[in-house]
């Protein structure tokens, strides 16, 4: 939701989250993993160390950080955002004024026709000329003035009267748990800590539970080769697999898994190579069971 920015409307209720940088959310979401345990002393202007505001593909600047840090601190607040725009000096004692990058969802053929509508009726006065230049390098907007027109208050007028200057109206309202909730900054990060959380453990629960599935079969395994010629003669005497399968499970102690598997064994695993190989990946399995034990034992290694 902070990266991407999102917008919807439901029914009495509207949600308006800009997007960020996912390198600096990244980078508080650190922060907060390290102070995990004392999340409760983080304050928004910790956060806002790492991230400053929102980061609004479009460019432009925001004013001021009153609004950012509304936002953060309650889940609602304006953030008011203005063009990039510049004036050039051309020839013959004209300006003009450039406008390089736009606010957050102002459409660029909108603004231009705004601008030209303001012009024809008067509203803003002293410019000869307006021209979209945007091509493959950049957005640029031309407003060619009038001869000896000064350009700052033109700049003014159109920030005032167009979208050259507009709000964001932050309202960081999310489903959690089901149930719609406004988010603070440091509130949206936690979940998301929690979320992460749940999901490693349960994936940790899952591989560890496929990896004792496997350790159970590959111990089986090696007892079959460890009493190859034995094995060999039990399955010969048996006259069904059914038979086989329980034979192999009285005369050895093996569960009906390992006894089938033992059954299922490809010929060529009786070789000396393979044999190491199946030791080998005992002993990996192993070693994973015992990493994902740790795992799901200590708090600290999921948060890390």
């Amino acid at each position: 939701l902070l990266a991407n920015g999102v917008g919807g409307i439901a029914v009495g209720m509207a949600t308006n989250i800009p997007p960020h940088n996912l390198g600096e959310i990244a980078d508080a979401i650190a922060f907060l993993i390290d102070r995990y345990a004392r999340a409760e002393d983080v304050t928004v202007d910790d956060l806002m160390r790492f991230i400053p505001g929102p980061d609004f593909p479009t460019g432009g600047t925001v004013l001021g950080q009153e609004g950012i840090r509304q936002a953060y601190a309650t889940g609602k607040g304006r953030i008011v955002m203005r063009a990039q725009a510049h004036i050039e000096d051309l020839r013959g004692g004209r300006a003009a004024i450039i406008v390089t990058e736009l606010p957050f969802q102002v459409n660029k053929a909108n603004l231009v026709e705004r601008i030209a509508s303001l012009v024809r009726d008067e509203r803003v006065q002293g410019v000869g000329d307006l021209r979209d230049e945007s091509d493959r390098t950049g957005m640029r907007i031309a407003v060619e003035l009038k001869r000896g027109v000064d350009a700052v208050p033109i700049l003014a007028d159109l920030l005032r009267l167009t979208q050259l200057q507009a709000t964001f109206g932050a309202n960081m309202l999310a489903l959690v748990g089901g149930e719609p909730r406004l988010l603070s900054l440091k509130r949206a990060l936690l979940l998301h800590i929690e979320h992460r959380q749940e999901v490693l453990t349960r994936r940790a629960r899952h591989e560890l539970a496929r990896a004792q599935a496997r350790a159970h079969i590959l111990e089986g395994l090696i007892l079959a080769l460890d009493h190859l010629d034995e094995v060999i003669d039990t399955i010969r005497r048996s006259r069904t697999a059914e038979t086989a399968r329980n034979n192999l499970q009285r005369k050895f102690g093996l569960t009906e898994i390992q006894a089938q598997a033992i059954l299922d064994m490809q010929l060529r695993r009786l070789a000396g190579l393979e044999r190491r190989k199946i030791e080998e990946e005992y002993r990996e399995v192993l070693a994973r069971i015992e990493y994902l034990q740790g795992l799901l034992t200590n708090e600290k290694a999921i948060l890390s």
